[in-house]
């Protein structure tokens, strides 16, 4: 059955079943005359080549691919990143799968608390130029761990993390920034849809702090980020 959910800040409209169904409990609204986005997604819908794999996953990660794409029509992106919310602010983490992402935004609860801290996407919070500021977004495609808020904020910096023997952290001057988000979001190969994806990404990198990362899983390096991040940006705010 049909259900409308508010998901980064739009009327998206799904027909939805297991584990995507179950995440995007928290965005339901009541049903709606028009939607912003429609995704029609049934058992079976999504398989194609990869026959043993479970129906369920194939549905969650096809519902994100198809949230994401079209949701470039309305100024938006994913990123693969983990984004923690604090003091009204977002700061997104983004590495490729394994580095340690999810560790460092637990490492800033684990230091400013739970309550303050808060995760609002754990894998692909949704990105959207709206109003003049660029917003992040929870939304249900949240990673295997299912952590998510339903909560905007704006961006308060992005950082790209590698591991590294001690902690460092500096502005992204390298010249391969562009190929670094792109390398972290969902790619249509049509012409349209680089285009925009191009143009979100340059309005972004030019709007949003960016910072680098080497670091290790450690309390010490989330203090340092947060102190860079955070504190500073409060102070030239």
């Amino acid at each position: 059955m049909e259900q409308d959910y508010r998901i980064a800040g739009l009327r998206v409209r799904m027909d939805t079943f297991g584990r995507t169904a179950a995440l995007a409990q928290p965005y339901c609204i009541d049903f709606g005359a028009k939607a912003d986005i429609c995704i029609q997604s049934q058992q079976g819908y999504y398989r194609q080549r990869q026959a043993d794999a479970p129906e369920d996953d194939l549905e969650y990660m096809g519902t994100s691919r198809d949230f994401y794409t079209k949701l470039l029509q309305y100024d938006g992106m994913a990123l693969h990143a983990s984004a923690v919310m604090v003091d009204g602010q977002a700061y997104l983490f983004s590495a490729d799968s394994g580095v340690g992402k999810s560790t460092h935004t637990a490492l800033w609860q684990q230091l400013l608390g739970k309550d303050r801290a808060i995760i609002i996407n754990d894998d692909k919070p949704a990105l959207r130029w709206v109003d003049g500021q660029w917003l992040a977004y929870g939304t249900p495609w949240c990673g295997k761990d299912g952590l998510n808020h339903n909560q905007c904020a704006p961006v308060g910096g992005i950082c790209f993390l590698q591991r590294g023997a001690s902690n460092a952290i500096t502005p992204y001057l390298a010249d391969d920034l562009l190929f670094r988000f792109l390398r972290q979001t969902i790619i249509v190969r049509e012409s349209s849809y680089i285009d925009r994806m191009l143009t979100l990404v340059d309005s972004l990198t030019k709007q949003v702090p960016i910072w680098q990362l080497h670091c290790t899983p450690t309390l010490e390096a989330a203090r340092l980020t947060y102190q860079q991040m955070a504190v500073k940006d409060t102070i030239h705010r």
